[in-house]
C-alpha cells in the first residue's frame, strides 16, 4: 500500500508542473500514457505528510476534490500511525479510497478488495 498524490496536464502546459515541483521541493514529472497527458507525482508518505498535506490544509481546494483530499489526508495519516499494517485499519483504508475520485478508473472496486482480504 502506497499513497499517490499527482496533478496532470497535457503536455503543451506541463510547465506548469515544473513549477509545482519546485515549490514543493519533491515529486516526479513523468508521462502518463493512459491518457496521454504529463504528471507531476508525489508517492512519499513522509513527502507527503512534510510537504503537500499541510499547504492544502493551509490553503484548502475549493472544488470537489477538496472531499478528496481530506480523505486522502486521513488515509496518509492512518498510514503514519502504522494503521495499514493491521486488519481493520486496511479495511478503513480502503474504503475512503474507494470514495475518492468517484469518476476515476479502478483496477479493483473495494468490495473486491475487502472480500480477498476476509479470505
Amino acid at each position: 500500500m502506497r499513497p499517490s498524490m499527482s496533478v496532470s496536464q497535457n503536455g503543451d502546459r506541463s510547465e506548469v508542473l515544473l513549477e509545482i515541483q519546485e515549490y514543493f521541493g519533491c515529486g516526479t514529472i513523468r508521462p502518463d500514457r493512459s491518457d496521454k497527458t504529463v504528471k507531476w507525482e508525489v508517492r512519499s508518505l513522509p513527502l507527503l505528510i512534510q510537504q503537500v498535506i499541510p499547504h492544502f490544509q493551509r490553503y484548502p481546494l475549493r472544488s470537489g476534490k477538496r472531499h478528496d483530499f481530506e480523505l486522502f489526508s486521513s488515509v496518509c495519516e492512518a498510514m503514519a500511525r502504522g494503521r495499514h499494517l493491521e486488519p481493520e485499519g486496511i479495511a478503513e483504508i480502503v474504503r475512503w479510497a474507494g470514495d475518492m475520485n468517484p469518476s476515476g478508473k479502478r483496477r479493483y472496486a473495494p468490495e473486491q478488495i475487502l472480500g480477498s482480504l476476509l479470505r
